[in-house]
């Protein structure tokens, strides 16, 4: 048993049957999602009442859609000045690459604005707002999605951070 796994059952030890069933749960629906380290995610998310699972879920689906979605078949060609390019004999890999990227820094964009959101923004209008988790039937749980951006990078499915998006 290796560190991790070691302090994951000490502290499971420490919750009663309902806290280790949902903690259990949290870790399978993190492993499920690749997440590396999901017994550090899981426990985040009950011992600090962080929506580390929604918080996953949204930037994954991000990365998903917005971003890798570029790569997929005839994505680019949905695009009138890509299909024209791509038709020029332009490299079709050079092409998502680029896309890829403007796609990334316009997600990346907006999570930042998102979390900004209690700042002055930039109408200069002293308004702001909120990412909110919600539960199944689509109330806000009353907890925020904070700092976002600091995993969007972590966040890549393929598990390169970006590296091919940030040279």
């Amino acid at each position: 048993m290796d560190e991790t796994e070691a302090a994951w059952q000490s502290w499971l030890s420490g919750l009663d049957s309902s806290g280790r069933a949902a903690a259990e749960l949290l870790r399978t629906q993190f492993e499920a999602l690749g997440a590396a380290d999901a017994p550090v995610w899981a426990r985040s998310e009950i011992d600090e009442n962080q929506p580390q699972l929604a918080r996953i879920v949204l930037l994954r689906s991000l990365w998903r859609t917005a971003i890798d979605g570029w790569a997929s078949p005839g994505a680019l060609e949905r695009v009138a000045a890509a299909k024209r390019l791509l038709d020029e004999g332009a490299d079709r890999d050079d092409l998502v690459l680029l896309v890829r990227v403007a796609a990334y820094e316009a997600v990346s964009a907006v999570v930042d604005e998102l979390d900004s959101g209690a700042d002055m923004n930039v109408s200069g209008m002293d308004v702001g707002w909120v990412v909110m988790e919600s539960d199944t039937e689509g109330s806000p749980t009353g907890r925020p999605l904070a700092g976002l951006h600091e995993d969007l990078l972590t966040m890549d499915p393929s598990g390169r951070e970006g590296e091919d998006l940030v040279r």
